[in-house]
């Protein structure tokens, strides 16, 4: 039985969908940086981790090419929310349950307004967060819910500006693991999870909002619109050139390779 790492995130529901119920995989829902931590520490054989803890690890990890969280243009959920004009931003509050934004924030905050930014590393509070930063960068179902109008600041949407940048797709988390962890028959039970999630996103949206149609119609066009599932094409080129971004910066190493699982000819 494979130990499986997974994201209760409202935007991995797809990808997980049912997995709890396959004989084949033992899983368990954590925030993205502890499913990396224990990938790292070899307490699960595959997890879906932030995408830039692909090159964290103490192995080469493989990846289930296929199956990722990605958007392309506006993503809603991982913006970066601030009272000042951008290029005066200094100091920016982290929410670092996903160190994938993170890596996103600081590179598009270097490559478009030359920034080098002190991360205040905080709990996910807006107000509290721009008490203590000129900007904070908040995920999840916080920034998806957060009416940022109201609270008189400016969103910056950081799928949307990655893509104004670059003209591609940017990917969030992937399924990796240690080589030799799973099957092609295991891959392909992954990729037969993100196609029933992607099929049946209002009934997960029915669960995350019992009772508010209107939560749930907004959690569906978000799950529709604003999310992709998979990590193959355009994708593939998006995470390449965030991987090689980031190894200018110093927040990872990339040696330009992507080891993959595959799910025709057998396992890397």
């Amino acid at each position: 039985m494979i130990r499986l790492g997974a994201v209760g995130y409202l935007n991995a529901r797809p990808l997980v969908y049912d997995l709890d119920r396959n004989l084949r995989f033992q899983v368990r829902y954590d925030l993205p940086s502890e499913c990396a931590r224990l990938l790292h520490a070899h307490e699960i054989d595959l997890g879906l981790i932030p995408s830039i803890e692909y090159l964290r690890g103490p192995s080469p990890y493989g990846i289930v090419l296929g199956a990722g969280v990605t958007s392309k243009g506006p993503v809603k959920s991982v913006a970066l929310y601030t009272r000042r004009e951008p290029h005066d931003i200094r100091t920016v509050a982290m929410d670092t349950s996903s160190r994938t934004s993170v890596a996103l924030v600081t590179i598009l905050l270097s490559r478009t307004y030359k920034l080098v930014i002190e991360p205040v590393v905080m709990a996910p509070n807006l107000d509290l967060m721009l008490e203590r930063a000129d900007a904070a960068l908040v995920i999840g179902d916080v920034a998806l819910f957060l009416d940022h109008e109201a609270a008189g600041v400016q969103k910056i949407d950081l799928g949307e500006a990655w893509t104004a940048a670059t003209g591609l797709p940017f990917v969030y988390a992937l399924w990796a693991g240690w080589p030799h962890a799973v099957t092609p028959e295991d891959v392909g039970a992954l990729l037969s999870a993100r196609n029933a999630g992607v099929a049946h996103v209002d009934e997960i949206a029915a669960e995350h909002a019992p009772g508010d149609s209107a939560r749930q119609s907004m959690i569906s066009r978000y799950l529709r619109d604003n999310i992709g599932y998979r990590l193959d094409g355009e994708a593939e080129e998006g995470l390449k050139t965030f991987y090689s971004y980031a190894t200018e910066l110093g927040l990872a190493t990339y040696d330009g390779e992507l080891r993959i699982y595959h799910a025709d000819y057998g396992a890397y």
